[in-house]
């Protein structure tokens, strides 16, 4: 008795494991998983879209199948998407949303991503990036020596915002800069230089989401000390001005490696402005210096020269921010939270607020490392 039942439940499960779910067996040759979505206008300023999906078939020599189209929203685009492609597609898995500068020329715009937050079938890690010029371009490129476009991008700005030369914004971070009245957005920004796709640094958004300006990568690195996001390791270059340069190379060239920064802000409210003391401490290591010098013995001195370089370069940096009104730094958020009643009247308005508000910045560097050769 005991092995007949035994014989049935062994039949029982074999059915089951044999049978379940052939019925919504998909192969992969026969899916279209797209991975990276762009966003543009046109010439005659409609919405333009463009995805990229991987192709998974051994016989056929391009790895990407791109499809493109005009449209009125992104839920519009998956139609047209399955018009265009010869698998079913499966989900929104984007890796990367490509923006073109033409489409963050308007303001307003981020309603149109509503899709990828309502539908639980998409991913919010996606990372958000501007485009120094075309999307259509970006896609249209296909290097064949190079990975498909959305694994090249997405491993650029990653392991570039490690080093703190960009960032890697997810949907879900951009949204919440969006709707955060006290921050405006920054996302990772790329460019087609020789055709090939080059990392620019980072591009700013006002409050509605319109283009304002870009950071290079070394003023990118000081925005995210700001920001209290800067990681270990980030390098700085400055040209010492009082070192003379000897022929056609930059002699007065010095190079510095970063640790663990902190920084300090204190907020206030004075005479009808906002006050913010900006405190960055570190200490950084001398990676390269190419002209002479005893660093050893003068170390105090060159540790001035460079605080009075950072100083500088970041306080060009603010000024750039205020003239055009915008905050990536977060300081609304530190005003919301100290000063609350006097935020509350300009939250509206916070870029206007923060244009007129004192923002000091005080460093202190010191050179703990200058490498195993003297």
């Amino acid at each position: 008795m005991k092995q007949q039942f035994f014989f049935v439940s062994c039949l029982i499960i074999t059915i089951c494991l044999t049978t379940s779910g052939c019925g919504d067996q998909l192969y992969l040759e026969n899916a279209a998983t797209p991975l990276a979505l762009g966003l543009d206008l046109d010439k005659n300023e409609k919405l333009h879209f463009y995805s990229s999906a991987p192709v998974f078939s051994k016989n056929i020599k391009k790895k990407s199948q791109e499809t493109s189209g005009r449209v009125e929203s992104l839920r519009q685009s998956k139609g047209v998407q399955d018009a265009q492609s010869s698998g079913s597609l499966q989900g929104r898995n984007y890796q990367v949303i490509l923006l073109g500068r033409h489409f963050l020329s308007y303001e307003d715009w981020i309603p149109l991503l509503d899709v990828l937050f309502r539908d639980a079938r998409n991913t919010v890690t996606d990372r958000v990036i501007a485009v120094d010029g075309s999307v259509e371009d970006v896609f249209l490129l296909n290097p064949p020596d190079q990975p498909l476009l959305p694994i090249l991008l997405r491993g650029m700005v990653d392991t570039k915002a490690v080093k703190s030369e960009t960032y890697a914004t997810t949907a879900q971070e951009f949204h919440r800069q969006f709707y955060d009245m006290g921050i405006t957005p920054y996302i990772a920004e790329v460019k087609i230089v020789n055709k090939q796709v080059r990392l620019k640094g980072s591009a700013l958004l006002n409050q509605r989401g319109k283009y304002v300006l870009s950071l290079g990568s070394q003023e990118t690195i000081l925005l995210s000390i700001l920001q209290e996001q800067a990681a270990p390791g980030f390098s700085l270059t400055y040209q010492i001005p009082d070192e003379p340069v000897h022929g056609p190379f930059q002699t007065n060239i010095l190079s510095l490696t970063g640790a663990k920064v902190k920084t300090k802000i204190k907020t206030a409210y004075k005479n009808n402005k906002f006050k913010f003391d900006i405190h960055i401490k570190t200490r950084v290591g001398l990676s390269e210096h190419l002209f002479p010098f005893n660093v050893e013995k003068n170390d105090k001195e060159l540790e001035k020269q460079v605080e009075i370089l950072i100083k500088d370069q970041i306080l060009a940096i603010i000024g750039k921010l205020q003239k055009n009104k915008i905050d990536p730094i977060g300081l609304g958020v530190y005003a919301r939270a100290h000063e609350y009643e006097e935020f509350c009247k300009v939250e509206d308005q916070w870029g206007e607020a923060f244009s007129n508000a004192e923002v000091n910045v005080k460093v202190d560097i010191e050179i703990n490392s200058m490498g195993p050769i003297k």
